[in-house]
């Protein structure tokens, strides 16, 4: 059943210039509206308006945001550009591996989904991202997870992380794809929103390698995998599905539904499709549905394509022309294929038991048209819904609590007026530390991962880096790492993007991988607001400035703004991905002292400066105000090609980058990673750098990188740094028997106690609640 405005034709619309559009209620404003009008010279159909709706949204348009963004491309050099195969623009970058292998990664949001339906919105997250991947020509190898929810007692804040753990864990384990890290945090800037950030990678061979574009007139476009829905309808703007039909439900489902099983069918059906040569160009359907896949490859392509919407195979066959085309129904891809192939791309769908349905055909008329039952309801040039929407210049400056936020250091707060100074108060604090929910063990969450699926994970959370094996007869393979600070980021939004780079950077060279590319995912609030839009900006100039700095290019990524509630917006998070290379991940160094290490020196690289400012400690005596730790790109980079050298070498056994909770929280992490303990001193460091005890263990001075060398392999390790006039300075040994963490004339900790009140605090929070 539909009704007179449900098939408003082209031709109707010229006519009838008096109708009242629901464009507010799709989320239009009311000048883009107006420009719609003109770009048309009429007003626009039902179906148009709902395509432009969605893809001019700021999910789908970066209307806000992409003239910060082209920051990226400006700062891009020959030398970065060296091994990038695809960058920003399409639906992954590709970076050369060599050898004729290539990968592809990319972090995307499903931020506002996951907290309206925590489950689904964070498993179609996982198999939105995962479609990205697929949609190169690549298979999908790995997945990681940065998550961010509320304070870890408000009682929302179980429902949105139990539901979000496992749709992440329901939709990847069933796809048979190994979760190899991610992040967890807890903070209340994230109690309404909550950030569920998802990230894939895939390996292709450079001849399997496929662009979202449709070429060569004549050439038919399909739609398969999954059958379209009335789930996901305003997955990426606003709607009141009413404003089409009065006479349905007030509102559909705008969460996504997913199917990972499906989906897993779609990945080897389409395998088989790139292995044959068997489409041209090929999108998957995420947000913004048909209308995003249709104008996009449209776009990319020869820029015409006629499409007759009636032969969308559907679910729901009430659904209209406009709640079609803007469908975000899971487990869909679209496909460009020569009228040759259409018999063998026909029984590659008959033998994987896929559905699909031929929809139309590439033009050469510059129009992206679209019929219902043989009538025109979209006439559009598909550049001005894909590609060239409106664009802001939003307003923005420098907030004027600024200055009052960047003076409140935590040394001059009353919460550093009682700072643990003995022994024992230094102990206790260390425990206190070590059971914080950002610094907890997150194993109770991982363990409903599967980390090793497929055999080919060679390190996985909680070491620095998940690092995954591409080539089983070189050895080659690939790491990723991703990592932000949201409270860097608030007190200094340009040093803070820079830092989330430099720890993913750093968490790379820990693992001994070459950093090659970066994704990013751009979490902020609404930029309607000049503040935030001054945060955005900020962090867009320092991620690039930093990406240029340091040789590596963002290849692509996601922007996820209005993350606020009300008037408040959350801190600012730009989450940084990084991905390296190996040439054999059996040279890659674990963050964990080894069982077989006994007697191993242990040396921190890099120096420590009374820097607590947004750290851990203080987070924890609920201090937030100062400036962040000073970012040093150019000793990142230099302890980044130590440490790499390192690993290929085999001078070091063990590398765990120092950040959140500084040397004490990385000494605790590496004796409890395989439970073998440690005897440090810290009496050179603080004569060395200045420092009292305390500051030695809990600062948060960036470019440090705690080590385990072996004995053989000393007088090599400190020939290194001095060449290259790094500071490093042994701490102390490895001491598998003692089972402890010893800091000498300080306090003695024993791993068993260490880990029990590592280990309990997220069971004792949300434990109970699988129970009953």
């Amino acid at each position: 059943m539909t009704t007179e405005f449900n098939i408003d034709t082209v031709v109707n619309a010229a006519s009838t210039p008096e109708t009242e559009l629901p464009w507010a209620e799709l989320g239009l404003k009311e000048n883009e509206f107006e420009e719609i009008k003109r770009i048309l010279d009429r007003r626009p159909t039902a179906a148009e308006l709902a395509m432009y709706s969605v893809m001019w949204s700021e999910h789908c348009s970066y209307k806000s945001s992409k003239v910060h963004l082209r920051q990226f491309g400006d700062k891009l050099t020959e030398e970065m550009k060296k091994d990038l195969m695809v960058g920003i623009g399409e639906n992954a970058g590709v970076t050369d591996l060599g050898d004729g292998w290539a990968v592809t990664f990319k972090i995307e949001s499903h931020n506002s989904p996951s907290y309206v339906e925590p489950y689904q919105g964070a498993a179609t997250g996982i198999g939105g991202i995962v479609r990205d991947i697929i949609s190169m020509g690549a298979r999908p190898v790995a997945v990681m997870d940065p998550l961010r929810f509320g304070d870890i007692d408000h009682p929302d804040t179980a429902r949105v992380m139990h539901g979000a753990v496992a749709g992440i864990g329901g939709y990847g384990n069933s796809l048979g794809l190994p979760n190899i890290g991610g992040e967890m945090v807890f903070d209340s800037t994230y109690q309404g929103n909550p950030l569920v950030n998802a990230l894939a990678v895939g390996v292709l061979r450079h001849e399997d390698l496929r662009l979202a574009n449709a070429s060569g007139v004549g050439n038919k476009v399909v739609l398969f995998g999954a059958r379209t829905g009335g789930d996901g309808i305003g997955g990426a703007s606003v709607l009141a599905s009413e404003s089409f039909d009065d006479t349905k439900p007030s509102k559909r489902p705008a969460v996504q539904v997913g199917d990972p099983f499906s989906e897993k069918v779609l990945i080897e059906c389409c395998l088989e499709l790139f292995k044959g040569s068997l489409v041209e160009g090929i999108q998957d359907l995420g947000a913004a549905g048909i209308s995003c896949a249709t104008s996009e490859l449209a776009s990319n392509g020869e820029g015409g394509m006629h499409v007759e919407l009636t032969d969308v195979l559907l679910r729901d066959p009430t659904l209209t022309p406009g709640e079609i085309l803007m469908s975000e129904s899971q487990e869909r891809m679209m496909a460009v294929v020569t009228p040759e192939n259409v018999e063998a791309f026909e029984a590659v769908m008959a033998k994987w038991n896929v559905e699909f349905s031929w929809l139309g055909e590439v033009t050469d008329t510059g129009r992206l048209i679209i019929d219902w039952n043989g009538e025109t309801i979209v006439d559009v040039d598909p550049r001005t819904v894909a590609h060239d929407g409106p664009v802001y210049e939003r307003p923005y400056a420098r907030p004027s609590t600024q200055d009052a936020l960047e003076a409140d250091t935590f040394r001059s707060s009353e919460a550093a007026q009682s700072l643990p100074s003995t022994g024992s108060e230094l102990r206790e604090s260390l425990l206190e530390l070590m059971s914080q929910p950002n610094l907890a063990d997150k194993s109770w969450v991982t363990s409903q991962y599967d980390s090793y699926v497929r055999g080919n994970t060679a390190l996985a959370a909680p070491d620095d880096a998940g690092v995954i094996r591409v080539d089983e007869e070189t050895g080659m393979g690939i790491a990723v790492s991703t990592d932000c600070n949201n409270r860097y980021s608030y007190l200094n939004p340009y040093v803070g993007a820079q830092q989330a780079l430099a720890e993913s950077y750093r968490n790379l060279a820990t693992t001994g991988a070459v950093p090659k590319a970066v994704s990013d995912c751009l979490n902020f609030g609404s930029p309607e607001d000049p503040d935030v839009m001054w945060q955005f900006a900020e962090a867009v100039r320092g991620l690039s400035d930093a990406c240029l700095e340091l040789g590596i290019p963002v290849t692509g990524g996601n922007v996820s703004l209005y993350n606020q509630t009300g008037a408040t917006a959350i801190h600012p998070t730009p989450v940084v991905a990084t991905l390296g290379q190996f040439d054999d991940v059996a040279r890659r160094t674990p963050s964990g002292f080894q069982r077989d290490a006994d007697g191993q020196a242990v040396y921190l690289l890099g120096v420590t400066r009374d820097e607590l400012d947004g750290s851990e400690f203080a987070n924890m005596r609920g201090h937030l105000g100062g400036v962040p730790p000073q970012v040093d790109l150019a000793q990142e980079r230099l302890l980044g090609e130590l440490l790499i050298n390192m690993s290929r070498d085999g001078m070091i056994d063990a590398a765990h980058d120092l950040s959140e909770g500084g040397l004490g929280a990385a000494l605790s992490e590496t004796v409890l990673r395989f439970g073998v303990g440690a005897r440090v001193n810290l009496a050179e460091l603080t004569e060395r750098d200045g420092i009292d005890p305390f500051t030695a263990l809990f600062s948060e001075s960036q470019a440090r990188t705690l080590v385990s060398v072996p004995r053989s392999e000393e007088v090599r390790f400190k020939d290194m740094t001095t060449a290259r006039n790094f500071p490093v300075l042994r701490l102390g040994v490895v001491d598998v028997e003692s089972e402890a963490l010893e800091i000498q004339d300080q306090f003695t900790l024993p791993i068993a106690e260490l880990r029990e009140r590592w280990a309990n605090t997220l069971p004792q929070r949300f434990g109970l609640a699988d129970q009953g």
